[in-house]
């Protein structure tokens, strides 16, 4: 009678906190915003945060996974804000006025995912598994163009309005935040949102 071979132990899966994974994630974004994703190596994102590479593994099986739900995560949270303004049915300025703020406030708590967004999303987006980023870019673009033609007919903003051309202003501007912006910095997200509008909304609301 053939004897029964020992059953083999499985390796006990390590699962980070919810705390510890943020940690994780929050410091593989600032390596990625920093080096570029190609330059980045799961070895660097290790050495930034305190562990060895191998450990790094037990809790992503990559880097492309840790990218993944770093810029996953953020544009989530950014339509849930832009979803809510988008439905709330403001005005044309006010609307634009709501995007903005809700822009400066995600910049705040993802400072580094939307920079590797800014840097990255063009290349990542012909990737089958980043395919959302140009699905998002697409009804990010249709939110702002809308808005800003309603503006037009609703003669809120200037006739003479080059639309395409103001709301590549308006997003570039925007965006390029997150190269300088610090969190916990002098100027709250919403006192830079006011600033910023001042002085946008003074080049294309209609003069009375």
């Amino acid at each position: 009678m053939p004897t029964k071979k020992p059953t083999q132990k499985k390796k006990p899966q390590v699962t980070a906190s919810p705390e510890r994974r943020r940690e994780l994630l929050d410091t593989a974004a600032e390596v990625f915003a920093a080096q570029g994703y190609n330059a980045t190596t799961v070895r660097k994102i290790a050495d930034a945060a305190g562990m060895l590479a191998g450990s790094l593994y037990y809790h992503f099986d990559s880097k492309e996974s840790m990218l993944d739900e770093i810029l996953s995560a953020f544009l989530t949270e950014l339509w849930e804000g832009y979803d809510t303004v988008l439905a709330a049915g403001l005005g044309p300025r006010e609307t634009i006025e709501a995007l903005v703020t809700e822009s400066f406030r995600e910049i705040d708590r993802h400072r580094a995912a939307v920079a590797i967004y800014q840097k990255e999303s063009r290349t990542l987006s012909a990737q089958p598994r980043f395919h959302y980023l140009s699905d998002s870019q697409q009804k990010f673009e249709k939110a702002w163009l809308g808005t800003l033609e309603r503006g037009v007919a609703a003669k809120v903003f200037r006739a003479d309005l080059d639309i395409r051309l103001t709301y590549r202003f308006v997003r570039d501007t925007v965006w390029v935040a997150a190269s300088w912006y610090r969190p916990g910095g002098q100027h709250s997200p919403e006192e830079i949102a006011r600033q910023y509008l001042s002085m946008v909304l003074d080049g294309i609301a209609v003069r009375t």
